[in-house]
């Protein structure tokens, strides 16, 4: 059973800066992909980036180009979102997900396996 735990949310002022991290167990090979999406009340589910865990090769909305950075460690079954830069139209539930393969996907309903979500909320 694939399981997806997020950490880093929190609150932080216009032009600070969080790190997410995503910690995955139930793969048994480095043939997946992470994304990162975010939702923000009223809205629906927005794609953010995404990374193969097998090669590193990245996707980025274009909301998140220029000033957000995605990462992994396979070592740690780990996926990271760098988050530079940020405004206050970034608050959201941040959520990563998993699915299986090597294809790298922005849409939510393309993700068999979802995180609980950690909260960013950017406020002075």
């Amino acid at each position: 059973q694939v399981q997806l735990v997020e950490s880093g949310g929190g609150l932080v002022q216009p032009g600070g800066s969080l790190r997410l991290s995503c910690v995955v167990s139930g793969f048994s090979s480095d043939y997946y992909v992470i994304g990162w999406f975010r939702q923000a009340p009223g809205t629906e589910r927005e794609g953010v980036s995404a990374i193969k865990m097998y090669d590193g090769k990245t996707y980025y909305a274009d909301s998140a180009k220029g000033r957000f950075t995605i990462s992994r460690d396979n070592a740690k079954k780990t996926a990271y979102l760098q988050m530079d830069s940020l405004k206050s139209e970034d608050t959201a539930v941040y959520y990563c997900a998993a699915r299986r393969g090597v294809v790298l996907a922005d849409e939510a309903r393309l993700y068999e396996s979802w995180g609980q979500g950690t909260q960013v909320t950017v406020s002075s």
